[in-house]
Order: structure tokens, then C-alpha cells, then sequence
């Protein structure tokens, strides 16, 4: 019996999720609701919320990296993130996967793990 190989390597390593991540951010901060998150924030901090989600997700999907951020009930407590924030996040992951022609047994994958976090994420 063969293994699988790891998510992280069969959306394309390091490079794939960077662009994920370099896909989804300018749209979340876009978004009229959620650009919240980011209005007063300057770009260094920007910046470093970038490297610390593709850390994450590297870290996550089985690539070889140790994720040093804070854990995702930490990040966002007190944050206010209502059910509405959650459901306009994950129109916004979809695009960027769909964007990225991400194909959609990996997007399955990707949505049972997000699904996995949203109660560390929702406040309201």
C-alpha cells in the first residue's frame, strides 16, 4: 500500500501557498465588512499576519515547517467575529482557490480543516 502524499505537497509546496495567501488577504482586506481587521493596521504588521498564515498553513497541510504564532482561539478572541465575518471569509478562500485552479478534492480537504477552526474563531 502507497501513501499519500501530503496536502502541502500536492497543492504545490511553499511557493502554491504563498500565492494562496497573497490571493486571499487583498481581498479580505477589500471586502467592505471585513476590511476592518485591517484599517489600522500598518503594513509591517500586515506583513508579518501574511508570513504567520502561510507559516500556518505550510505547517498545517503537512509541510515541513514549525508554525511559532499563537494558536487560533488566541488570535482572534475579542476580535468579534460574527457568523457573517466566517461565511464572507470563506466566499473569499473559495475564490482565491477557484482563482488558483485548486482542484476541488483538495478544496474538500481545505474546507474540513477551516470548518475545524471556526468555533476557535466565531465570537458572535
Amino acid at each position: 500500500m502507497t501513501e499519500q502524499a501530503s496536502l502541502y505537497s500536492r497543492l504545490g509546496g511553499y511557493d502554491a501557498i504563498a500565492t494562496f495567501a497573497d490571493t486571499l488577504m487583498p481581498k479580505m482586506m477589500a471586502d467592505e465588512v471585513l476590511g476592518r481587521f485591517w484599517a489600522n493596521r500598518g503594513a509591517d504588521g500586515i506583513a508579518r499576519e501574511h508570513q504567520l498564515l502561510v507559516d500556518y498553513l505550510v505547517a498545517k497541510t503537512g509541510g515541513a515547517l514549525h508554525y511559532t504564532g499563537r494558536d487560533m482561539k488566541i488570535t482572534h478572541v475579542g476580535m468579534k467575529i460574527s457568523e457573517d465575518d466566517w461565511n464572507r471569509f470563506l466566499g473569499h478562500a473559495v475564490d482565491s482557490m477557484n482563482a488558483l485552479s485548486i482542484p476541488t478534492d483538495m478544496q474538500g480537504e481545505i474546507a474540513e480543516f477551516v470548518a475545524s477552526l471556526k468555533d476557535d474563531i466565531v465570537e458572535v
